[in-house]
């Protein structure tokens, strides 16, 4: 037994040794984790009707942005690049790393404690579509997820920080699965005693799990902590870094809070259609643009600080061609599959077919932009690894005032429905994306544009024309052979349509010799190395 738990930590706390391994692992990883969580919106879906998961999902809203602003805005931009810094000199790594620590704990506490004392006042201004029962309800669930889970999911995010600078992706990845699993358990055995604060429960307790799940990533990292808040170098670049990007986040949350503001003015349950199709759309964004963008940042990071420009350059534009060739095709599949996608993920029994059609349809706008949406998360972190926030954040406001003015325009000028904000959302990102390539050509030189769009349009004929005999087969399944009021037979239906378009898709892809072609034998060849890894490991001393 002793041996084994040596053999699971030598797996769990193993280095990566490239990009691409590392994206390859995270994404697999993610790709459990998602299963897991659209499960639990399956689950939820079944035991509330869509009323109800306006409750259960506007209550995630103000933690979520606290998250957002201290995670998101802190630790990806300027905590990772910092801990690779001062990682070698054993004392100034436990000084400086300790400082800001320390710094983002207390900033945590004091928002935790304000935003909990006005609470009250805070969430009939960002529901005021909704009766004043609806609201009271959002507030007591809000004050349990800001006390019981925030703490925790902050805390485990320091580790897996750390984890992540060590480049150690495989511990990482796990804290999300056990996350998930425990909101399901929790969801269906107590979602019928206490209603919605079963899964709030859930929440909670995973984010314990979440948090200790990370603790092993202790034995594996060189640092001190010490209980200081001292005015550090690191503290002090730290907070010139993460300034820029913190109002990035801050500008974004923004942006989600007033989606939420709009969707209360459109009727029950729009919320909930809104919030589940960008969580879907959110799917292959997360495995193909996340993973690569968290990957890619230390070995930039390392690239540009070591003076290896011509390397820097070739990581840029051959990570963008192949999230092109990933993301472009799911977003047509996504786009021309939306409603047995929709049906599939979320189609439990309370989940009425008013539902599904509006989920459906907003998941197809929100498509228009995923892979644009895919690629900016790594775009962020180029930017990231010479320590230049601001030139996201001037661009990520730009782009959500864009997003505002549009959705604005949509819902009261035209009194378009609650699709209309996910196409606002996709023509933002793709004006985001676009000024974010040309600020870093200018950054970088010789990004060469042309080669660039001559792949993508490539790719993108490719995808369309798989798209096109998909579609028309997809219908003569659904008509003629199966009855998908099944769901075992709408997984069917997608499995079959799914693998005839990513047969056609590839094929074209070799007729018009797209190059990024490659990049998924390389994707079968490491995922083997994998294999075989977890295997020796195992078998060793046996």
């Amino acid at each position: 037994m002793n041996n084994f738990f040596k053999k699971t930590q030598k797996l769990i706390l193993s280095q990566q040794g490239s990009i691409f391994s590392s994206a390859l692992l995270i994404s697999m990883m993610i790709i459990i984790s998602r299963l897991f969580g659209f499960l639990r919106y399956r689950i939820l879906s079944s035991f509330f009707n869509k009323e109800e998961l306006d409750i259960f999902f506007a209550s995630f809203r103000i933690p979520d942005l606290i998250f957002e602003i201290l995670i998101s805005g802190a630790l990806s931009s300027a905590f990772i690049p910092l801990v690779i810094k001062y990682q070698k000199d054993k004392e100034k790594f436990s000084q400086n790393i300790s400082s800001i620590i320390n710094f983002i704990i207390l900033t945590m506490l004091f928002l935790i404690i304000l935003i909990s004392v006005f609470i009250d006042w805070i969430i009939p201004l960002i529901t005021p579509g909704y009766p004043i029962e609806k609201n009271q309800q959002i507030i007591f669930l809000s004050r349990f997820l800001l006390l019981g889970q925030l703490p925790f999911l902050i805390l485990g995010n320091f580790l897996i920080a750390f984890a992540q600078a060590y480049k150690v992706f495989i511990l990482t990845t796990i804290a999300p699965i056990l996350y998930n699993i425990t909101i399901i358990l929790f969801t269906i055995i107590f979602a019928n005693k206490i209603h919605l604060l079963g899964p709030i429960l859930g929440v909670m307790v995973g984010a314990m799990i979440f948090f200790i799940s990370q603790l092993p990533i202790i034995f594996k990292i060189n640092f001190s902590y010490q209980l200081i808040l001292k005015k550090t170098e690191g503290l002090i670049n730290f907070l010139k870094i993460v300034i820029p990007r913190v109002l990035t986040v801050i500008t974004a949350q923004i942006d989600a809070t007033i989606d939420l503001i709009l969707t209360t003015f459109l009727g029950s349950g729009r919320y909930t259609a809104f919030y589940l199709a960008q969580h879907l759309q959110l799917l292959p964004v997360s495995v193909i643009g996340m993973a690569l963008g968290q990957a890619s940042l230390p070995y930039l990071t390392e690239s540009y600080q070591q003076g290896k420009i011509e390397e820097f350059r070739k990581i840029i534009i051959n990570s963008i061609l192949n999230i092109f060739f990933l993301t472009i095709p799911i977003s047509s599949f996504f786009i021309f599959a939306r409603t047995p996608l929709t049906r599939l993920f979320f189609g439990g029994e309370k989940f009425d077919w008013e539902a599904t059609i509006l989920t459906a349809y907003t998941l197809s706008c929100f498509c228009i932009s995923l892979p644009f949406h895919s690629i900016y998360y790594f775009l962020t972190r180029c930017f990231y690894a010479f320590l230049d926030s601001k030139t996201p954040f001037y661009i990520s406001v730009l782009s959500i005032i864009l997003n505002t003015l549009l959705s604005l325009f949509f819902i009261f000028i035209l009194h378009l429905p609650v699709w209309s904000l996910a196409l606002s959302f996709s023509l933002s990102m793709i004006f985001n994306v676009v000024l974010m390539l040309i600020a870093l050509r200018k950054k970088i030189v010789r990004l060469e544009f042309l080669y660039i769009f001559w792949e993508t349009f490539k790719i993108s004929v490719a995808s369309l024309i798989a798209s096109f005999f998909s579609y028309y087969f997809m219908k003569i399944l659904d008509i003629l052979i199966l009855d998908t009021t099944r769901t075992i037979n709408i997984f069917f239906l997608l499995m079959m349509v799914g693998s005839l378009f990513s047969l056609l898709y590839l094929f074209l892809s070799w007729v018009l010799a797209i190059k990024e072609i490659s990049f998924l034998v390389y994707f079968i060849i490491k995922a083997k190395e994998y294999r075989r890894k977890i295997i020796e490991i195992y078998n060793q001393n046996l």
